[in-house]
């Protein structure tokens, strides 16, 4: 099993890069923002799944170790497809993943195209099982309270969650704790 792979991007199509490792070049699929970050003739390392099926052998790659982790365990689910899995990943950071598990969000996981009403339960379902409980409290702590209530408001708004962590990350540190003006300093983030 490849579980690394660390060269120079020399193409991007989408969510598959080309990776150049020494004399080969290596197709790999990634998750959008990861796509949209890299840039060509750069290097790049990523932590890596390779899938067998009996149609196609792919090579998927993340950023983190933790994504290419829960990748696995999303392709464990019944009706979840490596597809699926990376557009789920593509949406939802591990943290937002972990803390639509914490909280049972049936919602969360909606909100990713392909992801049905009862598909979504059934990830949550295999999830609760796979990740401890302190995995869990963990990343659910890691979020304010305050942050939640903005980060709730931006997907209300029809942000992704990936749009809606990335402006909340914009904010200074020195940001009131008021959901009202956290939520401006938000949106301020979109209009740049």
């Amino acid at each position: 099993m490849i579980a690394r792979l660390e060269g120079v991007l020399v193409a991007r199509e989408g969510e598959r890069l080309t990776l150049q490792v020494g004399p080969v070049g290596v197709w790999v699929f990634v998750p959008r923002p990861t796509a949209e970050a890299a840039t060509v003739g750069q290097p790049l390392r990523l932590y890596t799944f390779l899938v067998v099926r009996s149609e196609q052998i792919a090579l998927y790659g993340f950023e983190q170790a933790e994504a290419r982790d829960l990748f696995a365990v999303l392709l464990g689910v019944n009706g979840v497809g490596p597809r699926l899995a990376l557009a789920i990943l593509s949406a939802l950071t591990p943290a937002t993943l972990r803390r639509a598990v914490a909280h049972e969000e049936v919602d969360v996981l909606r909100r990713v195209p392909g992801v049905g009403k009862r598909t979504a339960q059934k990830i949550l379902l295999h999830l609760q099982d796979r990740l401890t409980a302190a995995e869990t409290l963990e990343e659910v702590a890691a979020l304010p309270e305050v942050d939640t209530q903005v980060l709730e408001a931006l997907t209300a708004l029809g942000y992704s969650v990936v749009e809606a962590q990335t402006a909340l990350q914009s904010l200074p540190p020195s940001a009131p704790d008021d959901v009202e003006t956290r939520l401006r300093l938000a949106l301020q983030y979109f209009s740049r």
